[in-house]
């Protein structure tokens, strides 16, 4: 009687070990813009759960606050940036950020609720561009590319308004915050508009943008962004791999209709 107590004992202490608990899924808080970046994210959220991940999507309404927010530890990661800009913003306010994947590529546009077409545009016209360094580039380069303007040599994607050093349409070119930008277009004749923003606001990159970045050839990849201290952290390597997945390719293409290109 005792030895079959003992056989029982052990067979369930075997059992006790052998059987593992179901391990807690990990949080994980991740930043990203409102609208496309904050929608795509939600998608990741629910394949994310296979892998042993909880994810919190922390919606923002600027391009500032998700870089302070994951400096400061507030969150995990971001999602919503290209590497232009988060090089302009580990150099201007001392963030140790890094990318550890590439999301998709967005292509910048010009839109116009006054042109039907980018041929359109006469001298003197009002051109909105965003008022950030790294995006500022992207939407005077476009310009340039269409022999509006011409930049100075060598300054590329870099470029301010600074650096246009031929008009000849005397284009007056004004800075707006990026996410004013939709609602400047009432106000100017041509406006450049970061494709959230757009997509956001009701506007195809597809059927409505007078001019717009080749997403194919376009070095404006979005980014996963962590703090570098984290960057090899298994948590966010999970991450990664739930976002790289055929089906939030799918997601994406069906989605946004090209306005969101992945990148991967």
């Amino acid at each position: 009687m005792k030895k079959t107590f003992v056989v029982l004992a052990l067979l369930a202490l075997y059992a006790l070990v052998a059987l593992p608990a179901s391990a807690e899924p990990e949080k994980l808080k991740v930043g990203a813009t409102a609208g496309p970046h904050a929608e795509i994210l939600e998608f990741v959220k629910e394949g994310a759960r296979d892998l042993g991940l909880d994810i919190e999507v922390v919606e923002f309404s600027d391009y500032i606050a998700p870089n302070a927010a994951l400096d400061q530890g507030d969150l995990d990661a971001n999602s919503y940036q290209h590497q232009f800009f988060l090089d302009t913003q580990n150099k201007d306010r001392g963030y140790h950020l890094v990318s550890i994947a590439k999301t998709a590529v967005c292509p910048m546009g010009f839109y116009s609720k006054k042109l039907k077409s980018i041929d359109e545009l006469a001298d003197g016209a009002t051109v909105a561009v965003p008022n950030d360094p790294a995006n500022v580039g992207r939407a005077l380069v476009l310009l340039e590319q269409k022999g509006f303007i011409k930049l100075a040599e060598g300054v590329g994607y870099r470029a301010s308004v600074l650096d246009v050093v031929e008009n000849p349409k005397k284009l007056k070119l004004i800075e707006i915050e990026a996410p004013q930008l939709p609602r400047s277009l009432d106000d100017v004749d041509l406006g450049a508009v970061n494709v959230n923003y757009a997509v956001d606001a009701g506007l195809s990159p597809l059927e409505d943008a007078l001019l717009i970045e080749d997403a194919a050839t376009s070095p404006f990849a979005n980014i996963l962004v962590v703090r570098e201290a984290d960057k090899d952290r298994p948590a966010l390597r999970k991450l990664v791999e739930a976002y790289q997945t055929d089906a939030v390719k799918t997601f994406m293409l069906e989605r946004f209709k090209g306005a969101f290109v992945p990148a991967w």
